[in-house]
């Protein structure tokens, strides 16, 4: 096997040509729609996200909108995503935030994001990069933890360290789009129960192709 920089840089060469216009499915027109909508993907899929979000996002168009909203109210707008009551808690009080402390706009900045109800690295990180355009560092979602564990980019098991270990080896010009081009071959090649070794792109630079 190739060292890891050398076989990553490949591996993303070859991603990048399988799917050219990756980048993330979940719909939204501001920084804030998308803070909203990834949070509100967690343990559930984009798709039922992005069914949602359009009715909710003509009800309440800002940040102030949600931050006054009764939290029994938005529980019933996003009980379909699972984990409702949580959600609905982190995003009314992160909205109060971003409505007190950043004058109603989200903030660009890992720490201030991170400083959010509800918003981890995860959360953080697919807002910088695809609404700020800025790689502060890797979204490690179940997708990308489970192809580095494949792939062989990581042995770490926690979100946090295997970002670690990816931008150790990512060259940084790809933080910006690393994920979404893991996420693109998690959901078409390598699948959780059942991946396409045969199918996939990148099957000889992957230790675990056809085990």
């Amino acid at each position: 096997m190739k060292p890891a920089k050398e076989r990553i840089m490949r591996i993303i060469k070859i991603l990048r040509k399988a799917y050219p216009k990756s980048k993330t499915v979940l719909r939204n027109g501001s920084p804030f729609e998308l803070l909203i909508s990834t949070i509100l993907s967690a343990q559930c899929t984009d798709k039922r996200v992005n069914k949602i979000t359009p009715g909710l996002f003509k009800k309440y168009k800002s940040p102030r909108d949600f931050a006054h909203v009764r939290q029994a109210v938005l529980e019933k707008k996003i009980r379909s995503t699972g984990f409702y009551k949580n959600k609905a808690k982190n995003i009314i009080a992160a909205s109060k935030k971003i409505v007190g402390e950043f004058g109603g706009k989200v903030p660009d900045r890992m720490d201030k994001l991170t400083s959010l109800p509800g918003v981890a690295r995860k959360t953080a990180n697919i807002v910088l990069s695809s609404s700020f355009h800025k790689a502060e560092g890797i979204a490690v979602d179940t997708h990308v933890r489970r192809l580095s564990g494949r792939i062989g980019l990581s042995k770490e098991r926690d979100p946090n360290k295997i970002e670690k270990d990816l931008i150790e080896i990512v060259p940084r010009k790809d933080w910006l789009d690393f994920n979404y081009l893991l996420v693109d071959h998690g959901r078409k090649i390598c699948m959780a129960r059942k991946p396409l070794c045969p199918k996939c792109v990148i099957k000889r630079l992957c230790p675990s192709a056809g085990t």
